[in-house]
């Protein structure tokens, strides 16, 4: 069944940003010679608000198959989709609950989650939108026909979710042979998370967030499928020094920048050849690789 990005809909929280070549929604032409995919970082963040259902289908309007969130858990051991490890900044639990800063996330329990407001801060006309629960949020994705890189947020802060996050994702099927393939990387800054991952489920494609010196590229590719370092890391020679490695499926190590949100960053990351780019304004990276919106 679908959830709906609404706020009539209780079921977005209970009450609820490697990789093939993606279809051409998803890519972008660089010189005239190679696509680059570019994967819309928390939806489409300048449409809607963040990480919500409302923001994954923004997304899925403006043509864009791949989809970033960030995954952490409730107090009670609920998965839900949210950036910050506070919920102060995109909902009302201030005002919901104003005694009990600093509003972490693992806090707070699904219930209490459910409750809050993860749109009106963004325009009046989200009011009301949930923050996702993980269940949830997978099945707006699966729905809209798109594909995810789902980032493991602070995992050191909620030990296990390494492992109940692959069960929440075979639970929804997207541990299958054709999801697994072609629509689902798992990544995170955190090596160990990742290194977990690779462990639990080999078969999974991962991709390690941060750019590691050179030299310890090797040890990363043995569980590592890409390399994503922010933008203004980025140098031709660490990208070749990247793409050089084979990793654990035993293709070229992929590069995906971050958070590339104008036209000259994202042409300058095109031609220092980068595979993908991960943009909270993926229709202005589009445009600018492609010359024209869609």
């Amino acid at each position: 069944m679908r959830i709906r990005p609404v706020a009539a809909v209780t079921g977005a929280l209970l009450g609820l940003s490697a990789l093939v070549l993606s279809p051409p929604a998803a890519t972008a032409t660089s010189g005239g010679h190679r696509t680059v995919t570019t994967v819309a970082h928390r939806g489409a963040p300048s449409y809607a608000p963040e990480n919500t259902l409302a923001s994954v289908d923004a997304a899925g309007r403006l043509g864009f198959d791949w989809v970033e969130n960030d995954v952490q858990r409730t107090k009670d051991g609920g998965l839900v989709v949210l950036h910050d490890t506070s919920l102060a900044r995109t909902t009302d639990v201030e005002r919901v609950f104003p005694h009990r800063s600093p509003w972490n996330v693992g806090d707070f329990t699904l219930r209490e989650i459910g409750k809050l407001d993860a749109g009106s801060w963004f325009g009046p006309e989200f009011t009301g939108e949930r923050v996702p629960t993980l269940d949830a949020y997978l099945d707006e994705v699966e729905h809209n026909g798109q594909k995810l890189l789902l980032e493991l947020k602070s995992p050191r802060r909620y030990p296990g979710i390494e492992r109940q996050t692959l069960g929440e994702l075979r639970r929804a099927g997207w541990l299958n042979a054709s999801h697994i393939e072609h629509r689902l990387i798992v990544q995170s800054f955190d090596a160990a998370a990742v290194k977990t991952v690779h462990r639990l489920r080999p078969d999974v494609r991962t991709g390690l967030l941060g750019n590691p010196a050179a030299a310890g590229l090797p040890a990363y590719a043995r569980y590592c499928d890409q390399i994503n370092p922010a933008h203004t890391a980025l140098t031709r020679a660490y990208v070749a020094a990247v793409k050089r490695l084979k990793g654990p499926h035993h293709r070229p190590l992929e590069l995906y920048t971050w958070t590339v949100d104008d036209a000259p960053t994202a042409r300058k990351a095109a031609r220092l050849g980068v595979d993908g780019v991960i943009s909270s304004r993926p229709d202005v990276v589009r445009e600018a690789l492609t010359g024209h919106g869609r």
